[in-house]
Protein backbone atom coordinates (compact mmCIF):
# COMPACT_ATOMS: atom_id res chain seq x y z
CA UNK A 1 0.00 0.00 0.00
CA UNK A 2 1.38 3.40 -0.96
CA UNK A 3 1.97 6.07 1.67
CA UNK A 4 0.39 9.49 1.83
CA UNK A 5 1.34 11.72 -1.11
CA UNK A 6 3.86 14.38 -0.10
CA UNK A 7 3.81 17.89 -1.64
CA UNK A 8 6.58 18.47 -4.17
CA UNK A 9 7.91 21.46 -2.17
CA UNK A 10 8.46 19.18 0.81
CA UNK A 11 10.25 16.59 -1.32
CA UNK A 12 12.53 19.32 -2.69
CA UNK A 13 13.17 20.79 0.76
CA UNK A 14 14.15 17.39 2.12
CA UNK A 15 16.30 16.65 -0.89
CA UNK A 16 15.20 13.03 -0.72
CA UNK A 17 14.41 12.56 -4.42
CA UNK A 18 16.03 13.71 -7.61
CA UNK A 19 13.33 14.71 -10.05
CA UNK A 20 13.61 16.26 -13.47
CA UNK A 21 12.13 19.69 -14.11
CA UNK A 22 9.37 18.05 -16.14
CA UNK A 23 8.49 15.69 -13.25
CA UNK A 24 8.45 18.58 -10.79
CA UNK A 25 6.19 20.64 -13.07
CA UNK A 26 3.85 17.67 -13.57
CA UNK A 27 3.59 17.11 -9.81
CA UNK A 28 2.94 20.82 -9.18
CA UNK A 29 0.19 20.87 -11.79
CA UNK A 30 -1.53 17.86 -10.19
CA UNK A 31 -1.37 19.14 -6.59
CA UNK A 32 -4.50 20.61 -5.12
CA UNK A 33 -4.12 24.14 -3.80
CA UNK A 34 -6.68 25.49 -1.31
CA UNK A 35 -8.96 28.29 -2.51
CA UNK A 36 -8.98 30.97 0.18
CA UNK A 37 -10.75 33.81 -1.61
CA UNK A 38 -14.07 33.78 0.22
CA UNK A 39 -13.67 32.43 3.75
CA UNK A 40 -16.65 33.51 5.84
CA UNK A 41 -17.51 32.36 9.36
CA UNK A 42 -20.73 30.31 9.61
CA UNK A 43 -23.83 32.06 10.95
CA UNK A 44 -24.22 29.70 13.91
CA UNK A 45 -21.09 31.06 15.61
CA UNK A 46 -21.43 33.76 18.25
CA UNK A 47 -19.71 37.14 17.82
CA UNK A 48 -16.83 36.06 20.08
CA UNK A 49 -16.49 32.76 18.21
CA UNK A 50 -16.49 34.57 14.84
CA UNK A 51 -13.65 36.80 16.02
CA UNK A 52 -11.67 33.71 16.99
CA UNK A 53 -12.60 32.08 13.67
CA UNK A 54 -11.17 34.97 11.63
CA UNK A 55 -8.05 35.16 13.79
CA UNK A 56 -7.22 31.47 13.25
CA UNK A 57 -8.36 31.50 9.60
CA UNK A 58 -5.96 34.36 8.83
CA UNK A 59 -3.09 32.45 10.39
CA UNK A 60 -3.93 29.29 8.45
CA UNK A 61 -4.26 31.27 5.19
CA UNK A 62 -0.77 32.69 5.73
CA UNK A 63 0.51 29.12 6.03
CA UNK A 64 -1.40 28.30 2.81
CA UNK A 65 -3.17 25.33 4.36
CA UNK A 66 -6.75 26.62 4.72
CA UNK A 67 -9.33 26.87 2.01
CA UNK A 68 -13.03 27.50 1.72
CA UNK A 69 -13.76 23.81 2.24
CA UNK A 70 -12.22 23.96 5.73
CA UNK A 71 -14.67 26.56 7.09
CA UNK A 72 -16.96 24.09 8.86
CA UNK A 73 -14.03 22.13 10.31
CA UNK A 74 -12.62 25.30 11.85
CA UNK A 75 -16.06 26.31 13.13
CA UNK A 76 -16.50 22.90 14.79
CA UNK A 77 -13.10 23.29 16.44
CA UNK A 78 -14.05 26.72 17.80
CA UNK A 79 -17.41 25.50 19.15
CA UNK A 80 -15.81 22.47 20.82
CA UNK A 81 -13.07 24.66 22.29
CA UNK A 82 -15.67 27.08 23.65
CA UNK A 83 -17.55 24.24 25.36
CA UNK A 84 -14.27 22.82 26.70
CA UNK A 85 -13.37 26.19 28.27
CA UNK A 86 -16.85 26.41 29.79
CA UNK A 87 -16.46 22.93 31.32
CA UNK A 88 -13.10 23.92 32.83
CA UNK A 89 -14.68 27.04 34.36
CA UNK A 90 -17.51 24.96 35.82
CA UNK A 91 -15.05 22.49 37.35
CA UNK A 92 -13.26 25.35 39.14
CA UNK A 93 -16.39 26.36 41.04
CA UNK A 94 -16.45 25.41 44.72
CA UNK A 95 -19.89 23.80 44.65
CA UNK A 96 -18.81 21.54 41.74
CA UNK A 97 -15.50 20.60 43.35
CA UNK A 98 -17.22 19.73 46.62
CA UNK A 99 -19.81 17.48 44.96
CA UNK A 100 -18.20 14.34 43.47
CA UNK A 101 -21.19 13.65 41.19
CA UNK A 102 -21.20 17.13 39.68
CA UNK A 103 -17.44 17.05 39.34
CA UNK A 104 -17.52 13.67 37.60
CA UNK A 105 -20.25 14.87 35.25
CA UNK A 106 -18.32 18.02 34.28
CA UNK A 107 -15.14 15.99 33.99
CA UNK A 108 -16.76 13.72 31.39
CA UNK A 109 -18.03 16.74 29.47
CA UNK A 110 -14.57 18.32 29.59
CA UNK A 111 -12.95 15.13 28.33
CA UNK A 112 -15.46 14.81 25.47
CA UNK A 113 -14.80 18.35 24.24
CA UNK A 114 -11.05 18.00 24.74
CA UNK A 115 -11.05 14.99 22.39
CA UNK A 116 -13.11 16.90 19.83
CA UNK A 117 -10.74 19.88 20.04
CA UNK A 118 -7.65 17.72 19.70
CA UNK A 119 -9.06 15.84 16.73
CA UNK A 120 -10.14 19.03 14.97
CA UNK A 121 -6.84 20.74 15.76
CA UNK A 122 -4.92 17.87 14.17
CA UNK A 123 -7.08 18.02 11.06
CA UNK A 124 -6.56 21.76 10.71
CA UNK A 125 -2.85 21.83 11.46
CA UNK A 126 -3.30 23.63 14.79
CA UNK A 127 -1.01 21.30 16.72
CA UNK A 128 2.76 21.24 16.37
CA UNK A 129 2.97 17.67 15.09
CA UNK A 130 0.17 18.08 12.54
CA UNK A 131 1.59 21.39 11.32
CA UNK A 132 4.95 19.75 10.68
CA UNK A 133 3.18 17.28 8.41
CA UNK A 134 1.28 20.00 6.54
CA UNK A 135 3.66 22.94 6.27
CA UNK A 136 6.52 22.87 3.84
CA UNK A 137 9.73 24.21 5.34
CA UNK A 138 11.23 27.11 3.45
CA UNK A 139 14.68 26.46 2.11
CA UNK A 140 17.11 29.33 2.08
CA UNK A 141 19.86 29.08 -0.44
CA UNK A 142 23.19 30.37 0.76
CA UNK A 143 24.85 32.56 -1.75
CA UNK A 144 28.52 31.84 -1.84
CA UNK A 145 30.78 33.79 -4.09
CA UNK A 146 31.98 31.73 -7.02
CA UNK A 147 35.61 30.88 -6.77
CA UNK A 148 37.87 30.37 -9.70
CA UNK A 149 38.63 26.66 -9.71
CA UNK A 150 41.89 27.30 -11.62
CA UNK A 151 43.23 29.80 -9.09
CA UNK A 152 45.36 27.15 -7.39
CA UNK A 153 47.30 26.63 -10.62
CA UNK A 154 48.10 30.30 -10.97
CA UNK A 155 51.76 31.20 -10.85
CA UNK A 156 52.59 33.55 -8.06
CA UNK A 157 54.72 36.47 -8.95
CA UNK A 158 57.27 37.82 -6.59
Amino acid sequence: MAGQRIPIELIQARGSKHLTKAEIQERQDKEIKPIADNIIAPEYLTKKQKDEFYKIADQLKKLKIMGETDVDALARYIVANDFYVNAVKQMRKKDVRSDPYKFESWSKIQERYYKQCRSSANDLGLSISSRCKLVVPETKKKETPKQNKFKKFEKRSG
